[in-house]
């Protein structure tokens, strides 16, 4: 990150909600059923704590999901309205880029096999299903992000499918074996689904369960210079909430007219 985006803010409610300034100890709340209430909370907390008023704030970055509908809409309407009242610049950014580049930086290091590593990098979407998109090598760092597939939500059996396709098409070009992190909330909770991975396929599946926001002021940071180096290549995205499904809510018929006979 330049000087320029310092003081920054990083808000996401992806799943629970975290508030913190990269460098600083963050506020994150895991229990769902009350991280809304607690938002604007937390903010004031954070910025007290680092002796920062809203003002102050040059950078806002904000979580867009991929993540259910009630608690990621609280979280980017929060940031839109503090980025109007204070002038700051709001960043949007997905979890899944970050997600992917905590696992890629640990599990690089251990693998010994020096066999190709992609990452799955996923969020629990709730019914059963997973938000989710899969990444090559990194390689460098600083290097942009390379997905392999389009950002998605399906059943833990189809993404197997979609995997398994992917890397088989791959494996034209890249020989060798090749090891599978799946990283992020519901990695763990679809275990038995992975393994069709390890028994009918040459992939080698390692199960990381859990947010890289979770690694508190790194997880932070992370979030910061993924949705930082994108502005810097001109990758502005919309702020806006990555749903990936249509909400429950609709827009009800009009109700029909009945004629009243006199």
């Amino acid at each position: 990150m330049s000087g320029s985006d310092t003081p920054l803010l990083v808000i996401d409610t992806s799943y629970g909600s975290t508030v913190g300034l990269p460098g600083s100890e963050p506020c994150i709340e895991t229990d769902s059923r009350s991280h809304v209430e607690r938002l604007q909370v937390n903010i004031a907390k954070v910025m007290d704590q680092s002796g920062l008023s809203a003002d102050d704030l040059r950078t806002i970055v904000v979580g867009l999901g991929p993540a259910p509908f009630t608690g990621l809409r609280a979280g980017i309407v929060t940031a839109k309205a503090l980025a109007f009242a204070t002038g700051a610049r709001l960043l949007g950014q997905d979890v899944l880029e970050p997600q992917a580049r905590y696992a890629y930086s640990r599990f690089n290091q251990q693998d010994q096999d020096h066999s190709r590593l992609l990452v799955l990098a996923v969020n629990d979407a709730r019914r059963r299903q997973l938000y989710y998109r899969l990444f090559d090598d990194f390689g460098d760092v600083e290097a942009p992000a390379r997905p392999l597939t389009e950002m998605s939500i399906d059943y833990p059996a189809a993404i197997c499918e979609r995997i398994t396709a992917v890397v088989e098409e791959r494996e034209s070009v890249h020989q060798g074996p090749v090891t599978l992190v799946i990283s992020g909330h519901g990695a763990g909770r679809y275990a038995d689904q992975w393994e069709h991975l390890d028994k009918d396929s040459d992939i080698r599946v390692v199960l990381d369960e859990g947010s890289f926001l979770e690694d508190r002021a790194q997880g932070t940071g992370l979030m910061a210079a993924c949705a930082c180096r994108r502005a810097q290549q001109g990758l502005i995205d919309s702020v806006e909430p990555l749903y990936l499904r249509r909400p429950d809510v609709s827009v009800p018929n009009p109700l029909k007219h009945v004629a009243v006979q006199s």
